[in-house]
């Protein structure tokens, strides 16, 4: 990425996406395996691996065979609250063609609809177990950045959710293919993977393994909501609106993003404030059997 914007630094006119030699995926000839498809499946497995890791520490809220439960109904919650969330915040017509929905391979993933599926998931799964809700919460939000991380970069490399027309300064403004005109616009795939991936990413991994905030409940996942949610709604004024979103957008002075991000930066702030205002939890508390 770095290289990237370096050499766009020198260059006179704008970058063109189709110059960059990016593929959709990798072609097995039957069908194509799509890189989208894949930053998912790496997601929620490094996710899972750092979980893992995660338990294994003194005090940790749930054991392994909750974690293997939790991974199972949080890529359920995932799928299905992404798919069924972006006809609900985005695409309201696509409740008219239902068949529509099971064409995943088409795109159209919610962001705040994987979000509330993963909070069903967790509920269940710590109702069951008898678990801290807050605490397992903790435990996973620290991971999520990751598939953030590698969703927006699959974003970029598909040449889809560009950025708005950028100024004359942008010199790594690209052209994509797809755009409705031939104008440089920013890259704010790389933003947003830049933001609500990779910085957050540093921010609660430094937090979780180098403090002692895991043993404030709900404070690592006020920091992940309303750290996402911040970045979230920095990174919509550089992003194009869904086209059938733009009058929306024009006409209240943000985007559906953004009105999105309000509730979860006050939930993720409360979560925060209420975190640091109780006692500590002790760290010798021993871990599920």
């Amino acid at each position: 990425m770095l290289s990237l914007l370096a050499a766009a630094d020198g260059a006179q006119a704008p970058i063109y996406w189709v110059d960059l030699g990016l593929t959709r995926g990798i072609d097995l000839k039957f069908f194509t395996l799509r890189w989208y498809s894949l930053a998912y499946l790496a997601g929620i497995l490094l996710a899972y691996w750092h979980t893992l890791k995660a338990i294994k520490t003194p005090g940790a809220p749930l054991a392994q065979r909750h974690a293997d439960d939790l991974f199972f109904y949080c890529t359920l919650g995932v799928i299905l609250g992404g798919r069924l969330g972006y006809p609900t915040f985005y695409s309201p017509e696509l409740w008219s063609h239902p068949l529509e929905l099971l064409k995943l391979w088409q795109g159209g993933m919610s962001f705040h609809g994987g979000l509330i599926g993963t909070i069903i998931a967790f509920a269940w799964v710590s109702w069951r177990g008898g678990l801290s809700f807050w605490r397992v919460c903790d435990y996973v939000a620290v991971a999520v950045p990751i598939g953030m991380f590698l969703g927006r970069l699959a974003n970029f490399v598909n040449g889809e959710l560009w950025g708005r027309v950028a100024g004359a300064g942008v010199r790594w403004a690209m052209i994509f293919p797809e755009a409705p005109d031939e104008l440089p616009r920013h890259p704010s795939q790389l933003y947003e993977a830049g933001l609500e991936g990779l910085a957050l990413l540093i921010v609660l991994m430094l937090l979780f393994w180098k403090t002692r905030a895991r043993f404030r409940p709900g404070l690592l996942t006020g920091i992940f909501g309303a750290g996402i949610a911040l970045a979230r709604f920095t990174v919509e004024f550089f992003r194009e609106p869904d086209a059938q979103l733009a009058a929306f957008a024009q006409s209240t002075g943000l985007s559906m993003g953004q009105w999105l991000t309000l509730p979860l930066f006050a939930a993720g702030l409360f979560l925060v404030i209420r975190a640091l205002a109780k006692p500590e939890l002790g760290s010798s508390a021993p871990a599920p059997a």
